[in-house]
Formats: C-alpha cells, sequence, structure tokens
C-alpha cells in the first residue's frame, strides 16, 4: 500500500462522533429560530405538548423558562423512525483529496459526515436510525435502533466507509433500492446520499425504484451529491487533460472548453429530469454542493422530521 493510502486510512474523522457534534452545534449557533430554541440539554427529554393529550407529565418548570408546553419524554418513546441509505461506489470517491478533513471532503466523506450528524440530531431526540450501504452490491443493512450501542455500531461502520481506498467499481442504484425497499417495514423517513452516477442509466427503472421507497406511506428524501465546481460548473483549466470514468474506467483526452457547453447542458437536463420524477412521485429532492456546508442537509431534515412527526 503506497503512502497516500496509509495516510487516509489514518486520518479520517479520528472522532467521527466529536466532528458530527461539531457540525450539529454549528448549525444551531448559526441559526436564530430552532426547535433547539431556549432550552439544550433538556431537548433530548422532551416533545411538544399536544391538545388533548394527559397533562400528567406536563414539565412546568420548562414552562416557566420557555413560555411553552412540553411533555417529558422516556427512554422507551420513539418519535421517528429514520433509515439513512448510502451509496458507496466509485463515483462517490470523487474528487480525490488526499487526506480527509471536515473542510477536504470528497461525495463519501461528506455523506458519512452528513449522516453521522443526523444520527446526532436522532440521538438527542430519542429517534431510531437505520443504515443501509451499497454500491455494486448491497453490503450492509441494520433496521432502526435508538440504544447507545447501535448507535455506536452505525458510527464505526461510516469511519469504516471513510477509509475505504478501494471503492467498487459499477453502481446499479435501482437494484438496490428495490431491496432496500422491500426490508424497511415500518413507516420511516428515509435519505438517501447518492451522486446518482452508475454504469448503465435506466431512467424507468431508477424511478420505478424510487418510487418503492414510497411503498408503506414513507417519507423519502434525495440528498444528490455533487462537487459543483467541476462536476456542474465544469471548471477546468483550458490544457490538454486526461477525463477519466471512475466506475467504467474509460477515459478521453480533450481541451475541458471544447465541450464545456453541451456538458452541462446535459447535466441541467439530467437534473431537471430527475427533480421532475422526484416531484411526480413526492420524493423531496435536494441537490447539494459538497463543497458547501451541512446546513442545506440539516436544515432540510428538520423541516421534514417536523412534517413527519
Amino acid at each position: 500500500m503506497d503512502l497516500q493510502s496509509e495516510l487516509h486510512k489514518a486520518s479520517l474523522f479520528q472522532n467521527l462522533e466529536l466532528l458530527a457534534n461539531q457540525v450539529v452545534e454549528g448549525f444551531i449557533s448559526g441559526i436564530h429560530k430552532s426547535p433547539f430554541h431556549g432550552f439544550s440539554a433538556e431537548f433530548a427529554e422532551h416533545k411538544i405538548y399536544n391538545t388533548g393529550e394527559s397533562t400528567k407529565h406536563i414539565d412546568w418548570k420548562l414552562f416557566a423558562k420557555t413560555d411553552k408546553l412540553y411533555t417529558k419524554r422516556y427512554e422507551e418513546e420513539t418519535n421517528l423512525r429514520c433509515h439513512m441509505i448510502l451509496d458507496n461506489s466509485a463515483s462517490m470517491y470523487y474528487p480525490e483529496v488526499g487526506q480527509l478533513s471536515i473542510d477536504n471532503l470528497n461525495k463519501i466523506g461528506f455523506g458519512v459526515l452528513a449522516i453521522a450528524a443526523l444520527m446526532n440530531i436522532l440521538k438527542k431526540q430519542r429517534d431510531a436510525v437505520g443504515l443501509s450501504v451499497f454500491s455494486d452490491n448491497y453490503s450492509f443493512y441494520t433496521p432502526e435502533k435508538g440504544s447507545e450501542r447501535h448507535h455506536q455500531m452505525l458510527l464505526s461502520k461510516l469511519n469504516e466507509i471513510s477509509k475505504n481506498t478501494s471503492p467498487a467499481k459499477e453502481t446499479r442504484t435501482y437494484t438496490y433500492l428495490h431491496q432496500i425497499a422491500e426490508k424497511i417495514k415500518r413507516r420511516s423517513l428515509i435519505i438517501l446520499f447518492t451522486d446518482m452516477f452508475q454504469a448503465t442509466m435506466d431512467d424507468k427503472e431508477l424511478f420505478n425504484a424510487l418510487r418503492h421507497l414510497k411503498y408503506n406511506k414513507h417519507e423519502v428524501v434525495l440528498f444528490h451529491l455533487l462537487d459543483n465546481k467541476t462536476e456542474v460548473d465544469f471548471d477546468f483549466e483550458n490544457v490538454p487533460k486526461r477525463f477519466v470514468d471512475v466506475e467504467t474506467g474509460e477515459h478521453i483526452d480533450l481541451y475541458a472548453d471544447t465541450i464545456k457547453d453541451a456538458y452541462k447542458e446535459t447535466l441541467e437536463e439530467s437534473i431537471k429530469r430527475l427533480q421532475l420524477q422526484c416531484a411526480q412521485y413526492k420524493i423531496k429532492y435536494v441537490g447539494v454542493d459538497i463543497g458547501q456546508s451541512f446546513a442545506k442537509v440539516l436544515n432540510t431534515f428538520m423541516i421534514e422530521r417536523q412534517k413527519f412527526v
């Protein structure tokens, strides 16, 4: 193994849980109106009081501090079941970043840290979380649970993924989405992190799979991860350059400017088609630039969670 691979394996998110906590705290401190506003530590132990519920468990001390009614939540209570799905194919390891850090992420690093941050919020809420990982096979699945042991197991798996230096070369998204949909029996909020690149792109098959995720009245959010600088804006220096498909190995040598306009037009059409199909199936589509902060992911999650519960 070369030195770069050794550095990569040693580096990534050595304390993923701590980094996830920093992401969440940074997000909360950056917004004025938040579900966390008015009380921080108590938030994990309370839920909003709904008219008609028993008043037996209202926390009157918290009411005095916040002027809002909350009831105490108990360990066994779970308001939400959330299942994370992570695309772990070769294209998700773009761009090459050497040593991963919170300020130096490829798509898989962004996805791993985003999931860890969402897990941090779910843990605070005592919600249940599950995880599926796919690439050229359906490599990992665990159902939704809320225990600390389960949380640590998921963090360990995410950390393992982040250290991977030999990703699978092929993706068949629609194949494994069908299998994942079959496994999630109880109504859940399903969150998919993917760049939507695969060796064989069949729109009909893909959208049938996405529609399958809506089975059992699940709510689905698709986070479409792209490196906007190069994958959307096609911002490359106009010198002879070799472009390599990381999933097929095919390559082409050219000047970037010669295909820039055609490339951008094709990509825009593809994204519009994806957005329209997601809207048709009532799937929340969110384009995410991995060069930006995690705010869009966390904001979207908080809004969808409120709708769900």
